[in-house]
């Protein structure tokens, strides 16, 4: 992470520095540690530039000239969504920084790490990885400018982008550099997209590519916006997606179809390197993101929930890569014989909690298959939903000496768990702290089609198998459902409708998770265009501060200051009998 530290170990030069908007963490739940984890054990000798100084690009300059190349990220989150509130307003905190401290990255940091990389050493290649690149590789709406931006591989003038998790692409970049390969032939990596100039803009370039409606199309015309958002997410599966091209004032970007899924033994190996899961040393203060994840254990990747207002279906995939039992318990081991160790895994987890070693019963039927969602608008007939082998490996975790308690605290995918109770009732005895965090997100049925979540009978369901097996297990428990606020399709009479639906089972929702767009999600593209890009009906938005405050108010009905916005919701709605209702004791 400096000179000085590179200058102890006797390297005369480093073959990659990774500049990244995070501090440096070397825990595999941080992206920027994990790739640097798997390009040392090609044999590489790697930096790590965290939250540089961007004003100049002095700070770029001291390791000295990369042998193969620049990697930049803005780190785990994308720096604006990381930034700024919905309301855009600027956060007071930064998790994923030094004592939670704000303002260590510039506003769409992957950009201007970029550019500070070119000028520091021009000619050595730059390549963008990371989640703001890869939900920003095509021209998509930004919330924060209220306008459609070109594709970040574009703006940055960098040489490749790495969408989607990293470690299979960004292998090849390296090896083909050291073995004197140029950056601009490198284009037929999988999970890689490439800029294409003025005069190699023609399709011919990629057999086999469909062409996006332009940035400039997108731009100006919502539904060949909506069309853009529907072939990007019916080319996600990486056993059928076809290379896209987009044209951008002549320019493009080139896509090639994703990096195909890791297998058990590659996550096996991955996830065996030789993490210390600290915090680099030089920082005086604790890093927020750390401690909340430093005793958790990652199962697997991936998720075929597919919900609109998430990023896994076209980031991390929905083909579930899980890691063996084997693997998970001798990292639990580990973890639990680290001197002074409290005994307590805080999270045997995954993007969603109950989707372990989940998949197609017919792969074949999976691998042709274009739908966004194994999910909705049901479960899919062919997906085996078998929790036999979450189960196993949960038990085997219970059974390791030192162990306490082994918590899950990822989000449970509660129509999934639904059809295994016994996982519901190991669930209540065994891994629940006393509240066991669940995301209905809305009761409302026109809403949860929008989000592409399962009809609020599901929450029931699961609300009463959960309180069941914590009464057996003789256990005093409850359930912390999270909600949405302001999302497309949401109205003000169907959040008056959740309001009731909480009051009438004394449910006060302490946190309120308002909509954000984020770039490229389904509920994005809703959000800006009013249409469902599936089907180009229209559908309903709030985007009204005034409304956006009133339906927030509404799902936090309790609070004596939200009166005033309750009175002025239902007026509105015309629904003034609902007051007394939402505020008799």
């Amino acid at each position: 992470m400096s000179a000085e530290e590179l200058a102890a170990r006797g390297w005369d030069a480093v073959d990659v520095v990774l500049v990244t908007g995070d501090a440096y963490v070397d825990h595999p739940s941080f992206a920027m540690a994990l790739i640097g984890r798997v390009l040392e054990a090609e044999g590489l000798r790697v930096a790590v530039l965290a939250q540089p100084r961007w004003e100049d690009c002095s700070g770029f300059r001291q390791f000295g000239r990369p042998r193969l190349f620049f990697g930049v990220s803005a780190g785990n989150m994308d720096s604006m969504l990381n930034k700024y509130t919905h309301n855009r307003r600027i956060r007071s905190t930064d998790d994923f920084s030094p004592g939670a401290r704000p303002g260590l990255r510039p506003d769409r940091a992957t950009m201007i790490y970029a550019q500070r990389a070119r000028e520091a050493y021009p000619g050595v290649p730059v390549v963008l990885g990371g989640i703001e690149a890869s939900m920003r590789r095509f021209a998509h709406y930004d919330y924060w400018s209220d306008k459609v931006r070109k594709s970040v591989l574009l703006d940055s003038k960098a040489d490749l982008l790495v969408y989607g998790m990293g470690e299979r692409p960004v292998r090849e970049i390296a090896a083909r550099l050291k073995a004197g390969e140029k950056i601009e032939s490198l284009q037929g990596i999988r999970g890689t997209c490439f800029p294409l100039g003025a005069s190699r803009t023609a399709l011919l370039d990629l057999p086999g590519a469909l062409e996006l409606p332009s940035a400039g199309e997108v731009a100006g015309d919502r539904v060949k916006f909506s069309a853009a958002t529907r072939l990007i997410y019916e080319e996600s599966n990486p056993y059928n997606a076809r290379p896209l091209v987009q044209k951008s004032e002549g320019r493009a970007v080139a896509q090639n179809p994703p990096a195909a899924p890791l297998s058990t033994e590659e996550m096996d190996f991955i996830y065996g390197l030789p993490f210390t899961k600290r915090a680099h040393p030089s920082y005086k203060e604790p890093v927020p993101a750390l401690e909340m994840i430093k005793n958790s254990i990652v199962l697997h990747r991936g998720c075929f929930g597919g919900c609109a207002f998430c990023s896994l279906a076209l980031h991390q995939g929905r083909f579930i890569q899980s890691r063996s039992p084997a693997s998970v318990e001798a990292e639990a081991a580990r973890l639990l014989a680290t001197p002074r160790h409290p005994g307590n895994i805080s999270d045997l987890g995954a993007p969603s909690a109950n989707m372990y070693a989940m998949g197609g019963r017919d792969l074949d039927v999976c691998r042709a298959c274009r739908k966004s969602s194994c999910l909705y608008p049901a479960v899919c007939p062919n997906l085996d939903t078998d929790h036999g082998p979450l189960l196993r490996l949960m038990r085997r975790i219970r059974a390791l000496k030192g162990l306490k308690r082994a918590f899950v605290a990822s989000g449970i995918r509660m129509d999934l768990a639904l059809e295994c109770g016994e996982y519901i009732s190991e669930i209540a005895r065994f891994h629940t702290g006393g509240q066991l965090k669940v995301a209905p997100e809305h009761i409302s049925p026109a809403v949860l089609s929008v989000m592409r979540k399962p009809p609020a009978g599901v929450y029931e369901k699961f609300s009463r198998a959960f309180l069941d097996g914590s009464r057996k297990a003789g256990k005093e428990q409850y359930l912390v459902p999270y909600f949405i606020s302001a999302h497309p399709g949401s109205t003000l009479t169907a959040m008056a409708e959740l309001a009731v639906f909480l009051k009438e089972r004394g449910i006060r929702p302490q946190q309120v998770n308002d909509f954000l767009p984020a770039p490229m999600e389904l509920a994005t593209s809703i959000y800006f265009t009013g249409l469902d890009p599936f089907t180009l009906e229209p559908v309903y938005v709030p985007k009204k501060e005034t409304e956006r405050r009133m339906q927030r108010a509404l799902l936090q009905y309790y609070k004596p200051e939200n009166r005033p916005l309750l009175v002025k919701a239902l007026k509105e709605i015309r629904r003034p009998d609902l007051l007394k209702k939402l505020l008799s004791r």
